[in-house]
């Protein structure tokens, strides 16, 4: 079995009075897609914030490349190669593409601003991801929703991450646009970088995800290989409609003296 390139063991965070998270195991190995799926206030959000740093767990192990690591920070998820694209993007829109691309990590040459490189480098990268942009030098406000989806996880892969956390990538993107960022998924994965996608869009997750992590009330409520798996095995675990009494009684142990003849 491949070792997995981040795995969460029995993470735990609790908000005042709210458990967040209870006990939540996640394994993300390289080169694979996984939807990481539950209902509003399920946990996932939380639980992608502990991975990224922002909110970092009261109890559990991170494990990376199958060393235990602290994780109490944004820069150490960054220094691991934890890349994580919230829904927000946090682009400008008045600056251009390769500007948004190197914003706060821009490239100098005698304390001045290197642009040829930067450029070349832009080009190199959006190439390397089969991604076609008229122009670099056109300010991002210009861009579709699809294209500006593309460029906020092209902007991530400048630091050579090894994992990429996309959260509701596809969130109000046209049938067009959220094929582009599909497909650009798909080629993150054949990079070989582990992927965990956040997303209500069942159509989209049996498109790209390799498996299928459901959270529900902060817990673990199933992984699933997804090509193995019906839409509504994984519906079930994210409603909770397998959690009912009849299931319940179906598995407990059968006491002594009950059982039909």
């Amino acid at each position: 079995m491949t070792q997995p390139v981040l795995e969460l063991s029995g993470i735990s965070k609790r908000f005042g009075a709210v458990q967040a998270l209870s006990e939540v195991d996640l394994r993300v190995d390289p080169g694979e897609v996984v939807a990481l799926l539950g209902d509003n206030g399920a946990g996932k959000s939380t639980l992608v914030k502990v991975i990224a740093g922002v909110h970092p767990a009261d109890t559990g192990t991170i494990f990376w490349d199958g060393r235990a690591v602290p994780v109490a920070k944004p820069g150490d998820a960054q220094q691991l190669g934890i890349a994580t694209i919230y829904q927000d993007l946090a682009l400008c829109d008045n600056l251009d593409i390769v500007a948004n691309l190197f914003l706060g990590n821009e490239r100098t040459t005698g304390g001045v601003l290197d642009e040829v490189e930067m450029e070349r480098r832009a080009s190199e990268l959006l190439d390397s991801l089969s991604v076609s942009i008229p122009s670099l030098r056109i300010p991002v406000a210009s861009l579709s929703g699809g294209q500006r989806q593309i460029i906020a996880i092209a902007r991530s892969l400048l630091g050579d991450p090894k994992v990429v956390m996309l959260d509701e990538p596809t969130a109000a993107l046209g049938v067009a646009q959220t094929a582009q960022v599909l497909d650009l998924i798909e080629r993150l994965r054949d990079k070989g970088l582990g992927v965990i996608l956040i997303s209500h869009n069942m159509a989209d997750v049996r498109a790209v995800a390799d498996r299928a992590a459901v959270l529900r009330l902060g817990r673990n409520a199933g992984d699933f290989r997804v090509e193995d798996t019906s839409y509504e095995e994984i519906v079930a675990a994210i409603t909770g409609a397998s959690d009912n009494a009849v299931s319940r009684r179906a598995g407990r142990v059968s006491v002594p003296g009950t059982e039909e003849a």
